[in-house]
């Protein structure tokens, strides 16, 4: 085939992948405007809550996401699937349902849902089944509904206030436990509230590692360790959090221990997450050792590999 053969062969493949970008495009605006309110509530929340405020991060990590995985997507054919519609529906049903009954998480994840139905709208199956990891991450960017909430922060801050008395008598300090209200010597008192239970730190975990077990390339137990490990280091770090900053209290004065826990602390419990995730990785590449090659089965093994 000679240059110009090539080029007649590519361009109509060029202008369809063209027209569909160019068409994904017109949808994201057309979504952006019909859910202005919807997604000015979501940044209204993610400022308010702390607990979520990772949630801001999530779409911008799914555009990344993509970034990476490009060159993968770029050999996929797109092939427009109708289904995708259906989809759509089925979110503005949810949506008004939320409308209704003035629900608003409804109305949150039935947005998730319509960037969902969009995506398999213009791309297709094939392409939406390379992505799908993606479409679920974005789901993380919405708050938890209010009662899921409830059931989550109260176990949470009592398992953070159990950990917290555990770790300062483990160093010695006399504590008394009164609920959630912690007195150390009998004279200092430290409350640990419900912005101290550790779900902003566990919701900024989670985040952390189901991006990095998408961008790794480990067998897939190892990304599903790292993603479910995530909530008890969370939980651990959210702890050692707390008896650092009552021994602090102890030691010197509150406001020293207040400054530490909302400053130093929440910065710098981000770059300790990830250093303990990808020691965790590293523990886990020690822990597999890969099958020694038997005599003349080497050959036929790279041709599996190569053909898969």
């Amino acid at each position: 085939m000679n240059h110009s053969q090539a080029a007649v062969a590519f361009r109509p493949v060029s202008r369809a992948s063209a027209a569909a970008w160019a068409l994904m495009t017109a949808l994201v605006a057309a979504l952006t405007w019909s859910h202005w309110s919807v997604i000015t509530g979501l940044f209204r929340e993610w400022r308010r809550d702390p607990n979520y405020s990772v949630g801001q991060l999530v779409p911008i990590a799914a555009l990344y996401l993509v970034w990476t995985d490009r060159h993968r997507l770029k050999k996929t054919p797109l092939q427009p699937c109708w289904w995708g519609a259906a989809v759509i529906l089925v979110a503005w049903a949810g949506r008004a349902i939320g409308l209704i009954s003035l629900f608003e998480s409804a109305e949150r994840y039935a947005l998730v849902l319509t960037v969902w139905g969009l995506v398999l709208l213009v791309t297709g199956w094939p392409f939406c089944r390379k992505l799908v990891w993606i479409l679920l991450f974005l789901l993380l960017m919405v708050p938890l509904p209010g009662r899921i909430h409830n059931m989550i922060s109260g176990p949470l801050q009592d398992h953070a206030t159990t950990g917290a008395v555990f770790g300062l008598e483990l160093i010695g300090i006399a504590v008394n436990r009164e609920g959630h209200r912690i007195l150390l010597d009998d004279t200092i008192p430290i409350n640990v509230a419900e912005e101290c239970s550790g779900l902003r730190m566990l919701t900024a975990f989670v985040v952390v590692a189901a991006t990095l077990a998408y961008v790794i390339r480990r067998p897939r137990w190892q990304k599903v360790v790292l993603l479910v490990s995530s909530i008890p280091i969370a939980i651990a770090c959210n702890v050692f959090r707390l008896v650092v900053t009552a021994v602090l209290f102890w030691m010197h004065h509150s406001e020293l221990g207040a400054r530490f826990f909302h400053d130093f602390a929440g910065v710098s419990m981000m770059p300790a997450s990830v250093l303990i995730l990808l020691i965790e990785l590293w523990i886990m590449s020690k822990l597999v050792v890969p099958d020694a090659p038997q005599e003349g089965t080497l050959g036929a093994d790279r041709i599996a590999n190569i053909d898969s």
